[in-house]
């Protein structure tokens, strides 16, 4: 049974959405309001322990910023998915820097809505078309903000190379390459770009140009 709290100013919004969640066998509606603080504020009264997701609109009427508000439930314990018109991407790209595991659309069916609760449960990472678009535009940004050290071991991870062979070939320690991968994940999580896995990695390194920054080990020492 995964737990969840849906926080949302728009009441009927709010209210529609735990409608479709009490009919499933899956989901239990464990709070329901209007704020981040209402919702905290639940929590310490009623002794309970974090929801497994918390349904966030990514703007309330309380003057709280998004940053803020997605970053109290994440500390408190929870996942986060905002639940939004998504048209604003500055703002979602400010919603999953802040930790954020996606954003879903308020015009998405309820079914995608009640998919996308169960894959955060899970423990995943949404990647879906509001996702996309909101960091469409930023596709630079990540790759910009690597260390030429990160750049090289993304390279080489990349493109096949164990991470030990990785490090050898650096001639670092195997904690340093695999630091600098996690170092790597965490920018591409912070620009909405996951890569949790070796073949997401790729994948971002194609997009940036990062396996052609040298063709090949040749070129470099010849």
């Amino acid at each position: 049974m995964t737990r969840v709290a849906l926080i949302d100013d728009h009441e009927s919004v709010r209210l529609g959405l735990e409608a479709a969640l009490a009919r499933t066998e899956s989901t239990e509606v464990v709070f329901s309001g209007a704020n981040v603080a209402a919702y905290l504020m639940w929590r310490q009264a009623a002794v309970a322990s974090p929801a497994d997701v918390v349904v966030l609109d990514l703007t309330l009427g309380d003057g709280t910023t998004v940053s803020e508000n997605v970053d109290r439930v994440v500390r408190d314990g929870s996942s986060v998915i905002i639940h939004s018109v998504a048209d604003r991407p500055a703002a979602v790209r400010e919603a999953l820097a802040a930790g954020a595991a996606g954003i879903v659309s308020k015009s998405s069916p309820t079914h995608e809505v009640l998919g996308a609760i169960g894959t955060v449960a899970r423990g995943e990472l949404l990647d879906n078309v509001e996702w996309a678009s909101a960091v469409e535009g930023d596709r630079e940004f990540a790759s910009a903000q690597l260390s030429a050290r990160e750049r090289e071991v993304l390279r080489l991870y990349a493109a096949g190379l164990p991470l030990k062979a990785v490090a050898e070939r650096l001639g670092v320690a195997y904690s340093t390459a695999k630091e600098n991968i996690t170092r790597v994940r965490v920018k591409y999580v912070e620009v909405g770009r996951p890569a949790p896995t070796k073949v997401d990695l790729l994948r971002r390194a194609m997009e940036d140009g990062i396996l052609q920054d040298a063709p090949d080990d040749t070129a470099q020492h010849g």
